[in-house]
């Protein structure tokens, strides 16, 4: 039995060329991203003579357009890549998906795959607020396609059709065995000895929805008396277009068990937290990959760049989390403050989950889909 692929198709306001897509996401894996690629199906009758275009663009809005005034514009619009895909310029191998939507959709049916840049930044939107904005903040994809005479035309809406794609990222294949931690201490004026406080997690790399376990021992060497301890997962997200950053605490617990730590006594406990989107519904600027509205909607993954390179030298949002425990000694003592950093992703699908196995099987496995709006998930059926 073969698996059902959903293909979606958009058709342009006046029914003369129509844009089929196996897929709306596009996985980078930190050495390349794969290319947008799809089918378009045109009326030979209606080109005449001029050509068709396909254009990726970015859209990176930092602010919401209600506040635009006096010229102030809080967004960001550039045209990644654009090539011609009829008549077709270079020699393209179509995939399955393709050479079985060109043989179902007959001869106006043209393949194109159009590679985005290596630097380009991962789709991210950040939450408006209780308030639905006009336009949703974030970095958002946009496939163009389009008739006319040359590629800088500006297209014309009854001759062209907009997908909303996203680019993302998924959990590295070799995964990570490393285990984090840290350790901090803290010292008072007038007062000897430190208290020392180890946090560790049991691995470094966590899926949306799976629980973190924080293990904390605690050593209090002075004569300070910690009160209650606070453990919460923050994620740390930087706007690059404004060299801004900020903070979001997602998910937080707080307990006095095992409180007082007195002076010369040691504490060994467990924190386990789930950070989620659903949980955070009213707080404003968190990163996330999709719509809150939306039920499939999870917080933002961790920027993952290739070896070598730094976090800090992406493009778009960066969007980074880290386990924050803090220890509360008193209005006198102040806090002891420990952040550990971790990385929260989607596991990278099974190979069913890519491309079916197999020629073309007649059609039958084609499951078509009008593209109404961008949703979360793999563009095949698993059952």
């Amino acid at each position: 039995m073969v698996n059902a692929v959903k293909v979606f198709k958009k058709t342009a306001p006046n029914g003369k060329i129509t844009v089929y897509l196996g897929r709306r996401d596009f996985v980078d894996n930190t050495l390349n991203t794969e290319p947008v690629d799809g089918v378009v199906v045109v009326d030979n009758d209606y080109l005449r003579g001029r050509r068709v275009y396909a254009a990726v663009t970015v859209t990176y809005r930092f602010g919401r357009e209600e506040d635009e005034v006096m010229g102030l514009n809080f967004s960001k619009e550039l045209t990644l890549c654009s090539q011609q895909i009829y008549p077709c310029t270079s020699t393209l191998e179509p995939t399955n998906v393709q050479d079985r939507l060109m043989k179902k959709l007959g001869a106006n049916a043209y393949p194109f795959a159009i590679t985005v840049p290596e630097n380009a930044p991962v789709s991210v939107q950040l939450h408006s607020g209780e308030e639905e904005s006009s336009k949703p903040l974030g970095v958002i994809y946009e496939l163009c396609v389009f008739v006319g005479d040359n590629a800088d035309e500006r297209p014309h809406k009854r001759n062209s059709v907009n997908l909303a794609v996203r680019k993302i990222q998924f959990a590295p294949a070799g995964g990570s065995k490393r285990q984090p931690s840290t350790l901090v201490s803290k010292g008072f004026a007038l007062s000897s000895g430190k208290i020392n406080m180890e946090v560790t997690l049991d691995k470094e790399l966590f899926y949306h929805g799976e629980q973190v376990k924080a293990n904390l021992s605690i050593n209090n060497g002075s004569k300070k008396t910690v009160k209650n301890m606070k453990c919460a997962v923050i994620q740390h997200i930087e706007l690059t277009m404004t060299n801004n950053q900020f903070t979001r605490e997602i998910a937080c617990l707080e307990s006095k068990e095992g409180c007082p730590i007195t002076p010369g006594t040691n504490l060994q406990k467990s924190f386990t937290l789930v950070p989620l989107a659903s949980s955070n519904k009213s707080k404003f600027g968190i990163a996330l990959d999709g719509k809150l509205k939306d039920s499939d909607a999870n917080l933002a993954s961790s920027t993952l760049v290739s070896d070598g390179k730094c976090t800090g030298d992406a493009n778009g949002i960066i969007v980074s989390y880290s386990l924050r425990v803090k220890l509360n000694c008193g209005a006198i003592g102040g806090e002891l403050v420990g952040d550990l950093p971790f990385k929260l992703v989607h596991p990278a699908p099974g190979m069913t989950a890519k491309e079916p196995a197999g020629g073309y099987t007649g059609g039958e496995d084609l499951e078509f889909e009008d593209f109404a709006r961008l949703r979360r998930g793999q563009s095949i059926d698993q059952n």
